[in-house]
Formats: C-alpha cells, structure tokens, sequence
C-alpha cells in the first residue's frame, strides 16, 4: 500500500513539476535576447517552410514535423529529468533538496549535449550562446526537481510508522 501511495504522490508532484519547467523554459527563452533570437530565426524558418509547401499546393508536412519534433524535444526535456531523478530519489531515500534541485537541473542541461555526441567546433559566439542555453536549461530543470521535491521528494523513502 506505502508503493501505491509513493506512486500516486510522484505522479502527483510530476503532475506540477512539467507545467514549472515549461513555464520557466518560455519566459527564459522570451526574456533572453540570445535565445529570444534563436527563437524567433527557428520560428521563420518553420513558417518559411509551411508556406512554401502551401503555396506549391503540397500539404504542410514540414510544420507537422516541425511540431512533432517540437513536442518530442519537450517531452524529453521538460519530463524525463524529473521522472528519472524522481525515481532515483525514491530508491535510494534521498530526501536532500540538492539531489533533486541539483540532479534534474544537470540531467536537463547535459540532455542536448548527450544527444549531439561530441562537441562541435565553433567561434567564441556559438560557444558562449551554447553555455547560455545550457545555463537556461540547468535552471529549468532545477525549478522542476525543487518542486518535484516539495511535493513528493521530502519525504521520499520513509516509510509509515506502525499504528
């Protein structure tokens, strides 16, 4: 019965931490010049894309890949981070605000840098746009594991006094 419960309060505090992190991740990329550009450039290309496909008489697969892709990259970034450490804070007991603000802030930063591989050799304003996106990222993941903590991760691995 305490596994239901856990079950049912992570499920719970994920229920809260996704809609924080996506938050988080549109006004960071809103307020961010940097990313606000990065932003805007992505958005009419995709347009550009969608357009053309229109106006040639073709349905517009590129917006819908465009936007498949969009929700698949969300998905990845905004609820796996704090699923996993979610879960790795229940097995091992981990109840430190740390593991899971620090944890999920890491797992979500070090995402697109595991997906890409290596490193790419840039110039000095690719790279310094690269640290600020992962600096965002690292934010928005830890938003998401400290409310993920103050619903769930606090009292992760006790278990209930006898009655």
């Amino acid at each position: 019965m305490h596994v239901l419960g856990r079950l049912l309060l992570g499920g719970f505090a994920l229920l809260l931490a996704v809609p924080t992190g996506a938050a988080v991740l549109f006004l960071a990329l809103v307020l961010d010049p940097g990313a606000n550009a990065w932003l805007t450039h992505g958005a009419l290309a995709g347009l550009d894309a969608a357009l053309g496909d229109i106006s040639a008489g073709l349905p517009p697969e590129s917006l819908f890949l465009l936007v498949a892709g969009l929700a698949q990259a969300l998905f990845v970034l905004l609820c796996l981070p704090p699923a996993l450490v979610g879960l790795a804070g229940e097995v091992l007991g981990a109840r430190g605000i740390l593991w899971y603000g620090g944890g999920c802030g890491l797992v979500t930063a070090a995402l697109p840098w595991l997906a890409r591989g290596a490193t790419r050799p840039g110039a000095a304003g690719l790279v310094a746009a690269e640290a600020r996106l992962t600096l965002i990222l690292f934010v928005v993941g830890a938003c998401a594991g400290l409310v993920y903590w103050l619903v769930a991760g606090r009292s992760a691995g006790r278990a209930r006094a006898p009655a």
